[in-house]
């Protein structure tokens, strides 16, 4: 094992003295955050904001679901016919059923978009109609659960 350090140790000196470690970025700076507290996700945070991440992708999955279904109506706003906007909803579609059949993280309710919905407020935004609303789709009204109870018999 020595004899391993000692080989990695030499090659590190050897381009110390050909300068191939001279001029690197940040050097000669303080490290970043040193003073900061100790932080677990400090990785990702630095990841996210090197690639310059959106901060969505650390949502859990039903949080990122009903974050795409509120911006649906500008997802779909410039899009040219009626067959991309279907397509694109089916695809929203299609990520919420594989979620509802093996959900993970926190309980969020998540319904299926209403493709019709979404294919008329997208045609009354295309004519210029002032009473397009800029919502989310509305989903069709459900019954509300009640338990099975029995008639008395008479």
């Amino acid at each position: 094992m020595y004899a391993w350090e000692a080989a990695v140790e030499a090659q590190i000196r050897a381009a110390q003295e050909r300068g191939d470690f001279d001029g690197l970025p940040g050097a000669g700076k303080p490290i970043p955050g040193r003073d900061l507290p100790y932080d677990e996700s400090w990785w990702i945070k630095s990841l996210i904001e090197r690639e310059k991440l959106p901060g969505d992708l650390l949502l859990p999955t039903p949080l990122q679901l009903r974050r795409r279904i509120e911006r649906l109506p500008d997802e779909v706003r410039d899009l040219p016919t009626e067959q991309s906007v279907r397509a694109v909803v089916a695809d929203l579609n299609t990520q919420i059923m594989a979620w509802l059949r093996t959900p993970t993280g926190p309980r969020v309710v998540v319904r299926p978009v209403n493709v019709d919905a979404v294919v008329d407020q997208w045609r009354e935004q295309r004519r210029g109609s002032p009473t397009a609303s800029g919502g989310p789709p509305a989903a069709p009204p459900r019954r509300p659960w009640r338990p099975f109870r029995r008639r008395p018999s008479a």
